[in-house]
């Protein structure tokens, strides 16, 4: 007598997918059924996950490693684990947790790996914690880690109005560390309020502007703009500073593959740091280090991201939310994320 297995647990979510190159208007919300979580695995009910410059590339195909399309952005999540795989601790269900993803995020509920949660201070709104999710593990990796920073230097941020400028001044400020930061006129004011001297970013002697408030130079730059930004980033530093270079946002809207754009940055960067010239150059990569020592990239990842997430329920950090929006609006969402017109992180709330 043939012995019918039991059906596993199903789940009808909702998802957006982004089906190729498309505008905003083109996201696609989708309902579809996902099945229980494999040996390893939780389902996490999504609270809140974000619309960052990562979404912004792979909508353009030009976020190196993102996945072929279709496929559900969503480079980080907030949410309550409901259901969980064999060989997961039980005690899981029911608790809050943070996780980065790089896709899948965008979601009504999603399916990751248990070993990749953190959990979130239950006195902290969920949408308050997706904000230092990646931003904040990045902010604090390139702090503490890349330019080993100390209380009493003066560092540059460049965009410090946006997900990860506003968590990497705010850090910085706390730690006792001057901050010359570049944004917009209109994010000025609340600039200051962190502590923090503004300087326009489009201003055509910005370069002078910085060396006016630095003379010697300055301890630290942090930059996302791309290869002629960082140019000058790194004229600016200091005897001993150190250029954190992290993006290529100034390339976004190029046609084409930014792999050689990328490329060039990085033998840049090795030529400025193999020059015997007193100043160090790198490039973060948020997912360094996964592939070959999974263990080790969990555990300065989760690190990270327990130090500020603890800043954030102490108050010491301010989460800055740009906007809210439903999954039915995620064209919204994507269009003001892209106007950068605005201070801090849009959050999708499922």
């Amino acid at each position: 007598m043939t012995q019918t297995l039991p059906r596993p647990h199903t789940t009808q979510i909702t998802e957006i997918v982004l089906p190729g190159l498309v505008e905003p208007s083109g996201l696609q919300i989708r309902q579809r059924t996902l099945i229980a979580p494999t040996a390893g695995q939780v389902l996490v009910q999504v609270e809140a996950s974000g619309v960052s410059f990562a979404e912004q590339g792979m909508r353009r195909g030009r976020y190196p490693g993102q996945p072929k399309f279709p496929f559900v952005p969503g480079y980080d999540l907030v949410g309550t684990v409901r259901e969980i795989g064999t060989g997961v601790d039980p005690t899981l269900i029911g608790t809050r947790v943070a996780v980065a993803t790089k896709t899948g995020g965008w979601a009504s509920h999603a399916l990751v790996d248990a070993a990749d949660l953190v959990a979130v201070p239950i006195s902290v709104d969920p949408a308050e914690a997706e904000t230092v999710i990646v931003n904040g593990i990045t902010a604090w990796q390139m702090l503490y880690v890349s330019a080993r920073a100390k209380p009493g230097q003066t560092i540059l941020v460049h965009g410090a109005n946006g997900g990860v400028g506003n968590v990497l001044v705010q850090l910085a400020r706390h730690a006792g560390i001057r901050v010359i930061g570049t944004a917009s006129p209109h994010h000025h004011a609340a600039l200051r309020e962190l502590g923090v001297q503004p300087l326009d970013y489009n201003a055509s002697d910005l370069t002078a502007q910085v060396r006016r408030l630095a003379p010697g130079g300055v301890d630290a730059a942090f930059d996302h703009l791309g290869l002629e930004s960082a140019r000058r980033s790194f004229g600016l530093l200091a005897r001993g500073g150190t250029l954190v270079a992290y993006g290529m946002a100034a390339d976004l809207n190029e046609a084409g593959s930014m792999l050689p754009m990328f490329l060039k940055m990085v033998g840049q960067i090795i030529a400025w740091t193999v020059l015997p010239n007193g100043r160090r150059a790198s490039f973060y990569d948020f997912w360094s280090g996964k592939t070959f020592s999974p263990k080790r990239f969990r555990q300065r990842q989760h690190e990270a991201l327990r130090q500020v997430l603890d800043l954030l329920a102490q108050g010491v950090i301010r989460p800055y939310i740009a906007a809210r929006f439903p999954l039915s609006e995620v064209r919204q969402a994507m269009e003001l994320a892209e106007s950068r017109t605005v201070m801090g992180k849009v959050v999708l709330i499922p």
